[in-house]
């Protein structure tokens, strides 16, 4: 009996269940998608180190996942309860008839063992298939061959969601059990008549606070823009975030108090329609609820400020990393090496004979030297980078040094300028296809192309007079800004100076840093330039044993592995944002959902006195329309408040990597996501609600 019961009262309910069953069905989708990834690579064609990279991708959205299954198992339980709140009456009846809390917790929980058994079912399935496009994305993001695709299901993957939610279900059921054995019979009869009790706060009161935390949070906002720069440790970071919070609830406890107050004084507004009720049902709500609200609107600044910053990163790393790589190989090796040396860590380094005597010669006569058949490259140049540590960044910014360094106390400023003579950059510049300059004898110019640098570059050389000492001679800057170029290939634009000189500047051999080289591979064909990769980047390939049996190493980068890292850690920092928001977005709008559902079956009787007053039913769904448009809106706009100075400190910490021209395209990707997930919540609790106020007493 107790089962037909359960299955009875649940179909019964269906519309009850509706957010709850919406809710676990995209949990469980969700989770086994970004959890089967280990399967779906497995039919990608990528290369050993792109596998390695999405190994890393696993194994962190694993670590994710516990996290993840924190959050809805909590996010369940609060539905849960909402569930079991929503049907006290139903249990007083129960329990009048003779049933005990036993039985009644018998049926509870085979009700959420059906629940949970189909939404786990159907949430596989919409996983399942979901998941195939998950593994388009993936080879998408990796620029993979899909030519060997097939349809891919993670035994795994769904065993561990199954056991994930299994465990979910256990603690709903253990609340269950608990919740209803403190029940008391006239409670549980008497619970449709009780509503939430709701503290008349001083709108004075309210008003203070209102201000002192839109000033808490102005303050927070300044510090983490127009401040931002001092925020480089984690213990400078955390008090505008503590601010943030503290504002953010303080927002919340203070408009419940005054709002009201302030819309009765405008009695054209108040008076009209059914606004009156509305922004007393409104008020009330965010009086009973004033941390959830809080934490429903952090939760959405996070969404909103992960989602957009990870895609405006990864679309600033895809644009920037075609610029940055014009060529197939870069070569470097350090010259003029003494016998030994102290690193900035104070370790000793000392160098072989045969290291001192190669770092006298080019990285050409290296190769050579260790059996590397040059015929492999093509379009080689070969340049001589040069330091003075008489000439160093401290140097550089002159008299404001003192100011830079208060503003910037992380900077080492005793980092030698790079110099290089204009000749050799154009050589390199015609390689890779980017700009040229020259110079007059007595002129320099300062190549930057790393923002925040280029920036503090730029505050010395505005006044247009700025020279500097080179190889004893006086040097003016040609231009009164910092101009785009660089020499080494790199994921981004992170080049923090190098200095450009005429030919006839006297640079002399003892103040040679490095030999650079630049080329492409002699090859027509992928298969052959993956051929000549494996000589640079192997190390079973014969020329790199040959250096190191000789002792030596020649560093570099090759085009191909820094777009596999940069792409790897675009895809994986992506992957995480996308997984996390996505949950923390669910949560927010599950919550509210289920609170506005919570308050329309209390409130069944107000709706039915509008009726007897005269209100017709298109009033009262517009009046509901509105009043749920409100409590969605509200943590929302906050939230998009914050979201706009979080972003641009985001940017900033992420300078040189993320660039503030990406973040229109990934903002509107953002405005997508949250418009299709809040906004289907935001309709299925408003056609939710329409029925509850229609059901009969």
């Amino acid at each position: 009996m107790l089962f037909k019961l359960s299955f009875n009262n649940m179909k019964k309910s269906i519309k009850d269940y509706s957010i709850y069953f919406l809710t676990l069905v995209l949990g469980v989708a969700i989770f086994y998608m970004f959890n089967s990834l280990d399967s779906q690579q497995a039919m990608l064609q990528v290369s050993n180190s792109q596998k390695e990279i999405i190994k890393l991708m696993i194994v962190m959205l694993g670590y994710i996942s516990v996290f993840v299954a924190v959050v809805l198992g909590l996010l369940i339980v609060y539905a849960n309860n909402f569930l079991i709140n929503r049907r006290k009456k139903e249990f007083g009846i129960y329990m009048t008839l003779g049933m005990g809390r036993k039985q009644i917790s018998k049926i509870i929980l085979m009700e959420t063992i059906f629940v949970g058994v189909i939404s786990l079912a159907i949430g596989l399935v919409v996983g399942i298939f979901a998941s195939q496009f998950m593994s388009i994305l993936v080879a998408k993001m990796f620029e993979a061959d899909m030519s060997e695709f097939q349809f891919v299901f993670s035994k795994d993957s769904c065993i561990k969601t199954c056991i994930y939610f299994a465990i979910m279900y256990v603690a709903v059921m253990f609340f269950n059990t608990l919740t209803v054995s403190k029940y008391k019979l006239i409670n549980l009869l008497n619970a449709s008549k009780k509503n939430e009790k709701v503290k008349v706060k001083n709108p004075f009161l309210c008003i203070i606070i209102f201000i002192m935390a839109s000033t808490l949070l102005g303050y927070a906002y300044w510090k983490v823009t127009g401040d931002a720069h001092s925020l480089d440790t984690a213990d400078k970071i955390l008090p505008p975030i503590l601010m943030g919070i503290v504002g953010t609830v303080a927002v919340f406890w203070s408009l419940s108090g005054f709002i009201l107050q302030v819309v009765q004084k405008m009695k054209n507004t108040y008076l009209k329609d059914t606004n009156m009720f509305i922004l007393r049902q409104i008020n009330n709500k965010i009086n009973t609820m004033v941390v959830s609200m809080s934490v429903i609107c952090l939760m959405l600044f996070m969404t909103i400020s992960i989602l957009s910053s990870s895609l405006s990163l990864r679309n600033t790393m895809q644009r920037e990393l075609i610029e940055m790589t014009p060529v197939d190989l870069n070569l470097y090796k350090t010259a003029n090496l003494p016998e030994k040396t102290v690193n900035r860590y104070g370790k000793e380094i000392i160098y072989t004979p045969e290291q001192r005597e190669d770092s006298k010669i080019t990285v050409q006569e290296t190769l050579k030297s260790n059996s590397l058949d040059m015929d492999v490259l093509k379009d080689i140049v070969e340049i001589s980078i040069y330091t003075n540590n008489n000439l160093t960044w401290e140097t550089f910014f002159g008299n404001k040094i003192k100011e830079i360094k208060e503003e910037f106390p992380g900077l080492i400023y005793d980092t030698a300028e790079q110099i290089v003579k204009i000749s050799d950059y154009n050589k390199i510049a015609k390689l890779y296809g980017i700009e040229q300059y020259d110079l007059e004898d007595d002129e320099y110019i300062m190549l930057c192309d790393f923002n925040s640098m280029e920036e503090l570059r730029n505050k010395i050389l505005s006044d247009g007079n700025h020279t500097l000492q080179i190889a004893g001679k006086q040097y003016k800057s040609k231009y009164n800004e910092c101009k785009s170029g660089f020499i080494a290939m790199s994921t981004s634009h992170t080049n923090t100076g190098i200095i450009l000189v005429p030919d006839n500047c006297l640079l002399t051999s003892d103040m040679k840093e490095m030999s650079f080289l630049a080329s492409n591979y002699n090859a027509n064909t992928d298969e052959e330039k993956e051929k000549i990769e494996e000589i640079f980047s192997s190390s079973d390939s014969g020329f790199i044993q040959n250096l190191a049996d000789n002792g030596l190493k020649i560093d570099g980068l090759t085009k191909t592995s820094i777009m596999e890292a940069s792409i790897g850690l675009a895809t994986i920092i992506t992957f995480i944002a996308i997984y996390l928001g996505i949950i923390f977005l669910i949560a927010s709008s599950a919550i509210l959902a289920l609170k506005q559902l919570t308050d329309a079956s209390d409130n069944k009787q107000r709706y039915t006195i509008l009726r007897k007053i005269g209100c017709d039913e298109k009033m009262i769904n517009k009046s509901l329309f509105r009043q749920i448009g409100i409590f969605f809106g509200m943590p929302l706009v906050l939230a998009i408040i914050h979201s706009i100075f979080g972003i641009q400190f985001a940017i900033t910490m992420m300078s040189g990597l993320a660039s503030k021209e990406d973040l229109l395209p990934s903002a509107i990707s953002t405005v997508i996501v949250i418009g299709v997930i809040y906004g289907a919540y935001f309709l299925a609790t408003f056609l939710g609600s329409k029925n509850i106020i229609k059901e009969d007493e």
